[in-house]
């Protein structure tokens, strides 16, 4: 460790006193733990204590062992105040559709203003977002119960009118375990008695798909069940992630998220995404909506600018990419950059792709290779670009390339990890235990990322 005297800036002894007394008390003594370190601190504390008394006694002050590091330590970033329990109420900006209209899909680019927050995202990082129930789910559920919707119920949360609570404060679009266990001692339901029976979460589960709260009661149409019981076994209301696909360093102040609206039939009812239709069709310019920051620090871009990057982003799983792509434009990284995006129909379901064009003529995109699933008789995937290219991609991960996935867990994810296992093995001369060794080593290594739902 360096020693030093005190700034040379302070030519009196007031001043001199002054830098002392800020420095002690700005001093943070929890921050070091290990034996070595905290025997440093201490004798910097106890040198700064006796030049604080030398100089409340008139004697020039002497070394203070230290000194210059830790008053050039940078400060400890603020904590934001907004969390999933104190959001802050962003302002939406824009919101349009990303798909032409013979999708079948309804995808949205969103945009919020950020305006006083000083919410600091990194490309990467998702936005946490509290929805509102969709009121026509609210209104059914009111009337199976045959509730007063003014009705005053006292909560964990406080005291709310009936309609109030089933919009804000619980969730009614996934059924509690407690729900499902009361509602099949009550209905005798053949089908739910079976399904628990098996004591299998994926057949659970597999029953669950689709159903909300209503669905829950509705097994049993002659029960009876006042309000106060049903909030009983009934959770919080949770907030939904969405990946963030903006950059802070183009899109200042603002943060933008590429939603899928979720809405299907069922049960001769028609369903909405809970989340994704707040955002999509009731959320209007102008409104706000409850927000906060959800770090993803295992989804970061490489610190070194000039490390290739391979994307692959099929659907939604774009988004943090499209991100990617403009944060490093902004950067000015020297690094290759290489993605693989697919969908149904190039005509209907090329979501940004005048950005991601555009990306490409000013060579930010080295590579792109598109695999639109529809547009031929025989279905091709992101994995099977992969493996056309398989060559290429091999070269490019042995030149230290970090290989990033984003989209569906349940299939997509899967299909594509083993697509990168064959090319490691084919084009690397590897055997499957070996190339699993190579892709084991990409993920210590922290080059094999993924951002999976």
């Amino acid at each position: 460790m360096r020693t030093t005297n005190l700034p040379d800036d302070l030519d009196h002894t007031g001043d001199q006193r002054l830098w002392l007394s800020g420095f002690l008390a700005g001093f943070d003594a929890g921050s070091t733990t290990d034996g070595a370190a905290a025997a440093d601190r201490d004798a910097v504390l106890a040198a700064a204590r006796a030049a604080l008394a030398e100089l409340d006694s008139g004697v020039s002050a002497p070394e203070i062992p230290g000194a210059e590091e830790i008053a050039d330590r940078p400060a400890k970033p603020k904590r934001s105040p907004w969390t999933r329990k104190n959001p802050y109420a962003a302002t939406l900006v824009a919101n349009r559709p990303l798909r032409g209209s013979d999708s079948a899909k309804d995808v949205r680019h969103v945009v919020f203003d950020l305006g006083d927050s000083d919410i600091d995202y990194e490309a990467g990082d998702g936005l946490g977002i509290r929805p509102v129930n969709d009121p026509h789910l609210v209104s059914a559920l009111i009337t199976r119960i045959g509730a007063d919707p003014h009705q005053v119920i006292t909560t964990r949360a406080g005291e709310f009118t009936l309609v109030d609570a089933l919009t804000h404060e619980y969730e009614i679009s996934l059924p509690t375990r407690d729900l499902i266990d009361f509602m099949a001692e009550r209905s005798r339901d053949a089908e739910l008695d079976h399904v628990l029976s098996t004591e299998e979460r994926e057949a659970l589960e597999g029953w669950l798909w689709g159903k909300d709260v209503l669905d829950l009661l509705d097994l049993e149409p002659a029960l009876e069940i006042s309000a106060t019981e049903l909030l009983e076994l009934l959770r919080p209301l949770t907030h939904r992630v969405y990946s963030i696909s903006s950059s802070p360093l183009t899109h200042k102040g603002m943060v933008h998220l590429t939603v899928s609206a979720v809405r299907y039939r069922s049960a001769q009812r028609d369903r909405r995404g809970q989340c994704s239709t707040y955002l999509a069709d009731r959320l209007k310019a102008g409104d706000t909506a409850g927000v906060f920051l959800s770090k993803n620090r295992s989804f970061r871009l490489p610190d070194d600018d000039s490390v290739p990057v391979i994307m692959v982003g099929p659907g939604t799983g774009v988004a943090p990419f499209r991100s990617f792509l403009y944060e490093r434009k902004a950067r000015g990284a020297r690094g290759r950059n290489w993605l693989f995006y697919g969908d149904q129909f190039r005509a209907t379901d090329f979501m940004y792709e005048d950005e991601i064009v555009q990306f490409r003529r000013d060579g930010v995109l080295d590579r792109l290779d598109l695999a639109f699933s529809r547009d031929q008789e025989q279905k091709v995937y992101v994995q099977d670009r992969m493996r056309e290219n398989g060559a290429d991609l091999f070269t490019w991960l042995e030149d230290g390339a970090h290989f990033y996935v984003c989209g569906d867990a349940s299939q997509m994810a899967k299909d594509v990890d083993s697509a990168l296992h064959d090319v490691v093995a084919e084009y690397g001369g590897f055997d499957a235990e070996t190339a699993e060794d190579y892709v084991n080593t990409l993920k210590r290594e922290k080059r094999y990322l993924r951002d999976v739902y």
